[in-house]
């Protein structure tokens, strides 16, 4: 489109050079052409005062180069343009007074007044030319006076400044018609070229967004894949160690011994099948074989067999199907806050309450262990874990949800997760 634009323009402003070339030039060539008439007149014994007529051409070039050799880069006041065409139309007059035959330069009044002259001043150029145009078709002043043709002369002259006035205004409405073309087509060309530079810009920012989306994809992805290992392997991996540990504590008891040894092989194996389910990116194994109360109450009756700690879990509300990420949030919140009571909070009693609104869905899971003050600054990691309630909070705020955290030292610690209650098979 810019292209067609350009083009266009170029084209426009070769006709306006070329015609400007033109009407420049076709005042000295018709000047020429009087000239070498009146010199053949001349040499034909034509009485006429020949000097007088070279002078005066001679003065009609010089006054012409004059004005043209003026600087073209400054754009010449009205007066200066008035003053111009009104001396070259004495000269021509003067011409056509002595020598008739120069009524040809006298219509290069007729361009000229049409480039040179504006409003009123170019009518008034065209009736002056008309005049002087007249006189050289009727043989001169000489000869309107030997005829007594004065009428004569003034009705053609009328005639033709009227003609030559209609013409202008016709030519006129046409060179406006240009000028507002050529000034369409700058404000297209200038559009056009914000529109080039907008669409290279919003290229640039377009591939800025890729780039970033890139990279937010890929720290989301670690992040997933963070809490996944600390979910499932880390917190398996853990309770493993609890049981071998414990295990080393009962070898002079070969039942208690072997119920440890049970425990970390069915701990082990979950947390195979959880690592394979992690890598394939699908939801957790308790929610694809139960519902989430139940889930969260298989996950919870377990942990309280491992740790020998009372746990429930009470539901309230219309518990009903949830979208997948919802489920899998607080399932997951869930198994590390039992994970985070067993490692620090040394409870007897657990309680997980899952209530279903009708716009969110809450986890809260109190104990009454040795608590903590939620203020005072904590490693985000350490060699013993610490990535829990970062984890925690980040995939509950990752659903737009909300975590709470409240505990005192010595009055146990309750931990609140709260997500949109987005039903299955809507849109997060």
């Amino acid at each position: 489109m810019t292209g067609i634009v350009t083009a266009l323009r170029t084209a426009s402003d070769r006709r306006e050079q070329t015609g400007t070339a033109a009407v420049r030039l076709l005042p000295f060539v018709l000047l020429a052409l009087s000239t070498a008439i009146a010199v053949l007149q001349w040499l034909r014994d034509v009485p006429m005062p020949f000097p007088l007529v070279l002078g005066l051409s001679v003065a009609a070039a010089l006054w012409m180069l004059g004005f043209h050799a003026l600087r073209p880069t400054r754009r010449r006041p009205a007066g200066v343009r008035c003053g111009y065409y009104a001396g070259l139309m004495l000269l021509a007059a003067g011409l056509v007074a002595v020598a008739p035959w120069y009524g040809l330069f006298a219509f290069a009044g007729y361009p000229q007044a049409f480039q040179h002259l504006t409003g009123r001043p170019r009518y008034a150029g065209a009736a002056a030319t008309a005049a002087i145009s007249a006189a050289a078709f009727m043989g001169g002043v000489s000869g309107i006076d030997a005829a007594r043709m004065w009428w004569a002369w003034a009705g053609i002259g009328l005639i033709s400044a009227v003609l030559a006035g209609v013409l202008f205004h016709f030519v006129g409405t046409a060179d406006r018609r240009n000028t507002e073309q050529k000034r369409a087509l700058a404000r297209l060309h200038e559009a056009n070229a914000r529109l080039e530079a907008a669409l290279v810009e919003n290229a640039g920012l377009h591939a800025r967004l890729l780039t970033l989306a890139r990279e937010a994809g890929v720290q989301d992805e670690r992040q997933r894949m963070a809490r996944e290992i600390h979910d499932t392997l880390a917190q398996g991996l853990a309770g493993i160690l609890t049981q071998l540990q414990a295990a080393e504590q009962t070898l002079d008891a070969p039942a208690a011994l072997r119920r440890h040894l049970a425990n970390a092989t069915g701990l082990a194996r979950e947390s195979l099948v959880e690592a394979r389910r992690t890598v394939h990116a699908v939801q957790p194994t308790a929610l694809a074989e139960a519902r989430l109360p139940d889930a969260i109450g298989e996950v919870t009756r377990r942990w309280s067999e491992l740790q020998h700690v009372d746990a429930r879990l009470t539901t309230t509300g219309d518990a009903r199907p949830m979208h997948a990420e919802v489920e899998a949030a607080l399932l997951r919140t869930a198994q590390e806050a039992l994970a985070n009571v067993a490692k620090h909070a040394r409870a007897t009693r657990v309680g997980l309450t899952l209530s279903y609104m009708e716009d969110v869905v809450t986890l809260d899971v109190r104990d009454d262990g040795a608590g903590f003050d939620p203020a005072a600054a904590r490693p985000v990691m350490s060699a013993d874990g610490g990535f829990g309630l970062a984890a925690m909070r980040r995939r509950v705020q990752r659903l737009t949800g909300q975590l709470v955290v409240e505990s005192e030292p010595g009055g146990g610690t309750a931990i609140s997760a709260t997500v949109p209650a987005i039903p299955a098979g809507g849109t997060r």
